[in-house]
């Protein structure tokens, strides 16, 4: 009996009392927008790939080997690392949540993977997202945070924001680009799940940020936000580098560097900062920011599967479900 008295007590979380009432909304936004990539009809896009020279199949292919490598470090130390300074148990919930669905994102990339790409191109992409410096030099830098006991939480939380809504923007590029062209429209339907994902994954964890960046004194507050700003030049500086080996040989580098500049500034903005850029809406190709909406575009009535992913309705069994008919009957 005494090993169990050693044992701290718990407390069953209870969502009939929730503390801090965006926990809640957070948790029922994400399981409405709950998916999965082999609801996607990836293989209707056979015919786009085919249309598609070398160097922009090899762009299509890196990028999301860059975009695989950025969600596995979030759904395997992401949300690990932000759970251990949590203020209520219906936050641990939420971002259980989300590391579920950092998951299903980086799988989704192999259903893209396997049906595009041949097994050699498959190993050759995922060699290079592994070695590859400055894709590497974000992965390492941002996951040295999270796991280093001695940084403060919300600099960890800060890292997870500038990954959710900085970061994965290089890579999200190119399938809303081709997307405004009507090319490979099945994979910008996943794409745009994810970013809907994102989006929530972004706003909540910067919520959780803005709050504990209030206790915080006036000094204290000066010196996180020099070195947030300081962060994300570091970031942005290796990011340029990346985009340049991504999108040089299709001449989209300029584009894309001004999509980063305004995300990064949506970054600064979730967590309740000025933005750093003079880049708007307005500077960004039209045709991207135009796939960036997240409005609703299923594909048929039966599958219900599109970037809104609308749940089936149900409703509650009555005994008359239970009669099945006698096909001797007359």
């Amino acid at each position: 009996m005494s090993d169990f008295k050693q044992i701290k007590q718990f407390k069953a979380v209870n969502w009939d009392q929730v503390n801090d009432a965006i926990d809640k909304a957070t948790w029922e936004k994400l399981t409405e927008q709950f998916w999965l990539d082999t609801r996607i009809p990836v293989s209707n896009d056979m015919d786009d790939w085919r249309t598609l020279d070398e160097d922009h199949q090899w762009l299509v292919g890196h990028v999301f080997g860059g975009l695989t490598l950025l969600d596995t470090v979030q759904s395997e130390q992401g949300m690990a690392s932000l759970r251990q300074t949590v203020r209520t148990q219906h936050e641990t919930a939420v971002l259980n949540n989300i590391q579920f669905m950092e998951s299903v994102h980086a799988k989704s990339y192999s259903t893209i993977f396997s049906t595009l790409n041949t097994p050699d191109q498959i190993s050759e992409i995922f060699e290079w997202t592994d070695t590859e410096e400055f894709l590497q030099n974000k992965a390492v830098r941002i996951t040295n945070m999270y796991m280093d006991p001695t940084v403060d939480p919300l600099k960890k939380k800060v890292a997870n924001v500038f990954l959710e809504t900085f970061l994965f923007y290089s890579g999200f590029f190119t399938p809303l680009y081709y997307l405004g062209h009507n090319k490979l429209n099945n994979v910008a339907e996943i794409i745009k799940l994810i970013l809907r994902d994102e989006s929530v994954h972004g706003t909540y964890v910067g919520y959780k940020f803005q709050l504990g960046m209030k206790e915080l004194t006036d000094n204290q507050q000066q010196d996180m936000k020099d070195w947030m700003y300081n962060f994300l030049y570091e970031l942005y500086d290796n990011e340029e580098r990346y985009t340049s080996i991504l999108y040089d040989k299709v001449g989209w580098t300029e584009e894309v560097l001004t999509f980063i500049r305004y995300n990064a500034n949506k970054a600064l903005m979730n967590l309740g900062q000025d933005p750093l850029f003079p880049d708007t809406a307005k500077d960004v190709n039209p045709i991207v920011m135009n796939g960036i909406s997240t409005t609703t575009a299923n594909h048929d009535f039966f599958s219900q599967v599109g970037n809104g992913y609308r749940l089936g309705e149900v409703e509650a069994m009555e005994e008359n479900d239970y009669f099945v008919a006698d096909p001797n009957d007359k």
